[in-house]
Formats: C-alpha cells, structure tokens, sequence
C-alpha cells in the first residue's frame, strides 16, 4: 500500500455542512423562524468548557440564537431537571443540549429521559434513539456517527456490501455507527467489537471499514489493519509531550504513523472526526426547529 493515503478531510466537510447550515438559517429567519440552541453546562470542567464555547460561538456565526447557561458543581438533580423543563417549554429554544459528562452527583440518564424529544437535538433520548433503529426521518442521529457517515459520503468511500468493524460500544458512538452503517444508507456488513472480543486485531483484520471510539490512544495499530481498508477515528486523547509548549498533544485511538502505510483513507486527530460533530450539531438544530415550527 502506498504510503500516502488519502487524508479525509473534517475541517474542510464540516465548513461545507455549516455555509448550507448557514443559508437554512438566513431562509427560516426571513420566514420569522430564528432556530435556536440552548446549552446547559454543570461545573467547571475545562474540556467541556471549550467544548461549549465553540457551540456557542459556531451559533452566533450562522445566526442560530443560543443560550449558554452555566451552572455550579453543587447544582442538585433536582435543579438541572427544572432548567430542562423550563427550556422544554420556551418557544425560542429548538435545542437542549446538556454538556456531558456531568458531575458525578448528576443522574444523566434521567437528564436525558426528561429533555423533549423534539428537542434532543443530540439524538440520546431513547424516543431517538428507537426512531434511529427503526430508521424514521423525524428522529435526531447522534451527531459524532452522523458526522462519521458525512465523512464517508463526501470522501467518495463506497459502504454498500463492504466489513465494516465498529471498535466501540459506547452509546454516543458505537451503538449508532453500527445501526447507520447497517441501515438502509450504509447497506455495510458490521461488527460491534469491544472490551470482551476475543483477538481484536483477527476480527479488525477482515475489515474494509474500521471506526475506531474505544477512547484508548493509539490503540489500533498496523497489524489490525488489511491493505486498503478505511480508517475513522473517532478518539481524541491527551497525552503528554514535553515538546509542547501545552505540555501535551493530541492523539486519536489510532496509531496514525504506522496505520496511514497500510489504508486507502484515513481520518486525522485533530482535524478529522471532531469539527464534525459541532457541525452535524447545528444541521440538527435547524432539523429541530422545521420539524417545530412546521416549516
């Protein structure tokens, strides 16, 4: 195999899906129907504070109307659910989105149970998460598999009647990818492969597709991997370098190096997986609010 395989690009399928997101939002606008984000973070975390930024940053650049509310640590069960409930039923909120993962203290199940479904534009709630098995239009994808399928479409890469492997059961990654990959869209051959698979590397083998979101550096090496197949990775890790003036650098669950010698097309960390899910996010709002607001 060659030893430049062909680099899918995240960033660039991501700005593309935001300029339509963008004229979606300019239309719906001049119709009197602003789509709107709400954003709910739990303590201090500094991941999911730069997580959160971003949203509310990629909201105000399309015209999506957001609302970031911050919440301390100490904040009970009991308060969290009632801000749902309030953003459930203001009209100028189409989203909810509360950042995950919560203090430990949170229940994030029942979090999620008590958004609406309308407006679970993360596609958690189990009403979504039966509709995405059932593959009905109306429900909401969870936006990092979503994004992952985007990747494909727009790379060229054929999945119909192709050995996919999911490394992963998480879900928010594995558990969606493997029910889009093996639905009327992906028409792919798919194996969930997780913590308990007997001889991972055997199973990876045979794959022309592997999805990596195992959360596990560098994980999935050259010898999981056939000449030709196609890699998405899914992970992003911290991992330290004292070469950084951060003092870390990010990785995915991938070996890049030694994997990108042996695939067609392979997903960078960073630049890959993660523009998308923000960018799958905000198509998902939009959805929320026509499916809201009848238009």
């Amino acid at each position: 195999m060659s030893d430049s395989p062909k680099i899918i690009d995240g960033k660039a399928t991501a700005k593309a899906v935001l300029e339509q997101c963008r004229v979606e939002v300019a239309e719906l606008t001049t119709q009197g129907l602003r789509p709107g984000l709400a954003v709910v973070l739990v303590g201090s975390d500094p991941a999911s504070q730069v997580y959160v930024g971003s949203k509310t940053r990629t909201c105000e650049d399309l015209g999506i109307y957001s609302e970031k509310i911050e919440l301390p640590t100490e904040t009970t069960q009991d308060e969290l659910l009632e801000v749902v409930r309030s953003l459930n039923e203001n009209p100028a909120i189409h989203g909810i989105l509360v950042q995950s993962p919560p203090p430990p203290h949170i229940d994030e199940d029942a979090v999620v149970r008590a958004i609406d479904p309308a407006k679970d534009v993360d596609g958690f709630h189990p009403e979504n998460v039966a509709k995405l098995a059932l593959e009905d239009p109306s429900g909401f994808i969870p936006c990092t598999p979503n994004g992952c399928m985007e990747l494909l479409k727009t790379a060229g890469i054929e999945t119909s009647g192709k050995e996919a492997v999911v490394i992963g059961r998480s879900m928010i990654v594995g558990k969606p990818m493997a029910l889009l990959l093996m639905g009327r869209e992906g028409n792919a051959t798919v194996t969930i492969a997780h913590s308990r698979t007997r001889d991972l590397a055997t199973v990876c083998q045979r794959a022309d597709i592997i999805i990596a979101a195992i959360g596990k550096p560098d994980f999935v090496t050259a010898d999981f991997v056939k000449n030709g197949a196609v890699i998405i990775d899914v992970g992003i890790n911290r991992i330290p370098d004292s070469s950084k003036k951060s003092g870390f650098r990010l990785t995915g669950d991938v070996d890049f190096q030694s994997v990108s010698k042996k695939c067609s097309a392979i997903t960078p960390v960073p630049g890959g997986v993660g523009p998308m899910t923000i960018a799958m996010l905000m198509k998902n709002t939009i959805k929320a609010a026509r499916q809201i607001g009848n238009v």
